[in-house]
Formats: C-alpha cells, sequence, structure tokens
C-alpha cells in the first residue's frame, strides 16, 4: 500500500495542477439577463465596454452616457465642430446605420471592433426579428431602446443608466428632459387652436419636403403649442412628404423652420415664395445643429432643448427663457462640454 506521506503528496500535486490549469484558462467573461424596452429577455455582459449604437438616435444617447465605450459612429462627425465633441468620440470610425441615414452597415466591418453589445432602434421599420438575426450572425447580442417620442428618451437613460452601472448620472438626465416637457406644456397648455402659431417645417434645400403634423419627426413643434401646418397622415418613416409652393401658400404659416440655409436665400430673394406670408414678414428660422440638431434628423434627445427653444421662439412671453444660459447647462450634461459665448453665437448663427 502506498504510504500517507505518498498521498499527500499526490493530492498535493494533483491540487497544484488543478490550480494552474484555473489560472491559465481563457477567463470567462461575466453575464447577466436583462429586460430591454422591447420587453425581451437578454444575456448581455455584465459590464459591457464596446459597444455599438445600431441608429443615429441610439448612437447619439450612447454618446452621452457611455461615449468611452462606443466603437464607432453611424455618419462622419462634422469636421468643423470638434470643439463641441467629446474627445472620446472625435477619431470614431464610421461603421453605417440599419435605420436609413447614412450608408448600410456592413456586418463585417462592426465584427471587425468586437463589440460585446449591439443597441437598436425599437419600432423602426424593420423587424426585431431581422435585426436579431443579423446581429446573431456575427455572435452579439442585441438590446431594443425604444425612443418612439421625447418622453421615451427620460425611460430609454434611465434604462442605460441600469446597463452600464450609471444610475445617477442617467437618473439626472431623465430629470432634466421630465422637466423641460412638463414647463413647456404647461406653458402652452391652455392655447387656444385658433391662437397656436402656424409653422411650416422646411427640410430640404427647395423647401418642398416636409413632414406631417402627426409624424414624429414633427413633435417638438407640437409640444411646443405649434400648429404644423402640414395637417396629414404620415405615409412612411422617413417622411420627406413633398408638397408644392402655393399648398404652401394656402396654408398660410406665419414662421418657417428651415433645416437647410440654402433655403432662407432661396425663398428670400427669388419670386417663387414672395406670396408665403411668413416670408413676406422675414420669418424663417434655421434650426440649430451643432454638433447634433435640436430638431430632427436624426431626431434625440437634444429636443428637449430644442422644444425650450421653440417655445420661447413662438411664445417669448409664455415662456421666457434665458437661452444661453439653459443651452450651457445642457451641452454640459448631454453632451459633456463647457461652450463659450463665442460657442452659443455660433451655434444659433
Amino acid at each position: 500500500m502506498p504510504s500517507t506521506h505518498l498521498l499527500s503528496r499526490e493530492r498535493f500535486l494533483f491540487a497544484l495542477l488543478a490550480l494552474l490549469a484555473l489560472a491559465t484558462a481563457p477567463a470567462r467573461a461575466e453575464t447577466r439577463e436583462i429586460t430591454d424596452m422591447a420587453g425581451r429577455k437578454v444575456v448581455i455582459p455584465a459590464d459591457p465596454r464596446r459597444v455599438f449604437g445600431a441608429a443615429p438616435p441610439v448612437m447619439a444617447t450612447l454618446y452621452a452616457i457611455a461615449p468611452e465605450r462606443l466603437v464607432g459612429v453611424n455618419v462622419p462627425m462634422r469636421g468643423d465642430e470638434k470643439s463641441l465633441y467629446r474627445k472620446e468620440a472625435l477619431d470614431l470610425p464610421v461603421l453605417g446605420s440599419n435605420a436609413g441615414m447614412g450608408r448600410q452597415l456592413n456586418l463585417e466591418e462592426i465584427a471587425a471592433m468586437r463589440p460585446d453589445l449591439v443597441i437598436a432602434w425599437l419600432g423602426f421599420y424593420q423587424e426585431k426579428s431581422q435585426v436579431e438575426a443579423s446581429f446573431a450572425k456575427i455572435k452579439v447580442p442585441v438590446i431594443f431602446l425604444k425612443l418612439d417620442t421625447l418622453d421615451d428618451y427620460a425611460e430609454a437613460f434611465a434604462f442605460l443608466g441600469r446597463v452600464f452601472g450609471r444610475e445617477a448620472q442617467a437618473n439626472e438626465m431623465a430629470a432634466y428632459i421630465r422637466d423641460a416637457l412638463a414647463r413647456v406644456r404647461k406653458a402652452t397648455a391652455d392655447i387656444p387652436p385658433a391662437e397656436k402659431l402656424r409653422v411650416y417645417y422646411a427640410e430640404s434645400a427647395d423647401g418642398l419636403a416636409t413632414d406631417c403634423d402627426k409624424s414624429f419627426h414633427t413633435e417638438p413643434i407640437l409640444i411646443a403649442g405649434g400648429d404644423n401646418v402640414y395637417h396629414c397622415e404620415q405615409t412612411s418613416h422617413v417622411g420627406m412628404e413633398k408638397i408644392s409652393v402655393e399648398q404652401i401658400v394656402a396654408l398660410k404659416p406665419s414662421l418657417i423652420l428651415t433645416q437647410n440655409k440654402s433655403f432662407i436665400a432661396l425663398a428670400e430673394g427669388g419670386e417663387l415664395w414672395r406670396n408665403v406670408e411668413a416670408v413676406k414678414n422675414g420669418r424663417i428660422v434655421n434650426v440649430p445643429h451643432s454638433p447634433f440638431n435640436w430638431l430632427d434628423r436624426p431626431p434625440s434627445y437634444m429636443r428637449a432643448l430644442g422644444v425650450q427653444w421653440l417655445a420661447n421662439l413662438f411664445y417669448p412671453t409664455r415662456f421666457p427663457l434665458d437661452l444661453k444660459a439653459e443651452t450651457k447647462k445642457f451641452y454640459r450634461l448631454f453632451l459633456g462640454v463647457d461652450i463659450s459665448d463665442a460657442d452659443f453665437s455660433r451655434i444659433m448663427e
């Protein structure tokens, strides 16, 4: 029979070999199960470190809460706005989008960036199953954010705060959005329909693409108490409904919001638009868009500032606002930058 000494030595060597095997084996990433904003139960990394937002509204939201974890962006950052971007995002590669803005995403490019989590836009025209199947090909879990309305962004930030372990920061952002919406709605709630400012939303360079009053693209106009004069049902998620100048003349907008500065020169300098009420009165306003759009294209949490700007623009007595101070506060909280007075002037142009 082997001696007790030899048995003890063998047990010691076995235990040592077992410990060495554990030490040299690949580390198993910790995971957890969450319920996303589509109600799906998904197993994700316990602490996601490399994340891709599959659509611009999602990417912008991630940019606010966890910019250092982004592996890429959907569309190029504007080169002339470097002072307004977070340093973590300046040199990120452009990977495309599955939501119609910019080029179509390339799964091989995304896989090469080794993301451990993809976050997609719930409610877009693609079915959830199609999005899931797409990213399953590169073996990356996908969760969905619901971002249909501005109210959704408060819950989206709270959700992402739990995903990234940044609850305090996320709750501050959510509280800001809820407070801004509550103040604007309170100020504009009792305006009679006949007294609401008549607004036309000119989106293209020729001013002849717009969106229905019931479209999510124009939600901030309604929240701010404006009457989007193009009353209709949205025919597609993308929007950009075609309209004629003759229709616009008949709709009698008192103010035009434009997404394209070249449209202002076109409308004010030509014969085509001279009979439009807002043009005759010099009431064409360019939407601020640096570094992200305050209104649309893409829609994002920037609307929480945009609705305040619009409410003050539409009804300065009902909704007084120190826009410079509010803009500096917003950019510090959501964009992580301290803007100067010169920056503010440039943003407002």
